[in-house]
């Protein structure tokens, strides 16, 4: 009964949570890292929206996502595959986490709109090498 109460209360958030379990389901390697940059950035872009209308709560929510992806992704490079590639990627989610962890502490929203748009970069980049 729990459950179900928990679904009426935020019907907007189980729609997400049920859309992002249906996509990753279906999704290969590639499909799945470009999944998690998209929901990496809009992680990023929701609390740097909510750290600038003080909404506390759901900048908490969203940096404590985007921290546990930038985790994940990190956690996942194949040193041996990706050699030099892997290696320079360690060190950017690396620095991506330390950015959104020092923007934590204050109240400005506009390092997360910056970080988030670093990763953009990248995101955008893997939407195009797997388009080829």
């Amino acid at each position: 009964m729990a459950y179900a109460s928990s679904l009426l209360r935020d019907p907007a958030r189980t729609y997400r949570e049920i859309d992002l379990a249906g996509r990753t389901a279906a999704a290969d390697g590639p499909a799945l890292v470009q999944l998690l940059y998209e929901e990496l950035t809009q992680a990023l872009r929701v609390a740097a929206w909510a750290a600038d209308r003080k909404q506390f709560a759901t900048r908490s929510e969203r940096i404590t996502r985007a921290t546990a992806i930038l985790f994940a992704l990190e956690a996942n490079l194949d040193f041996e595959k990706g050699g030099d590639v892997s290696r320079a990627l360690a060190r950017f989610y690396g620095g991506c986490r330390r950015q959104v962890i020092e923007a934590s502490i204050g109240t400005d929203g506009a390092p997360f709109s910056a970080v988030a748009a670093e990763l953009e970069e990248i995101a955008s980049a893997w939407r195009q090498a797997r388009a080829a």
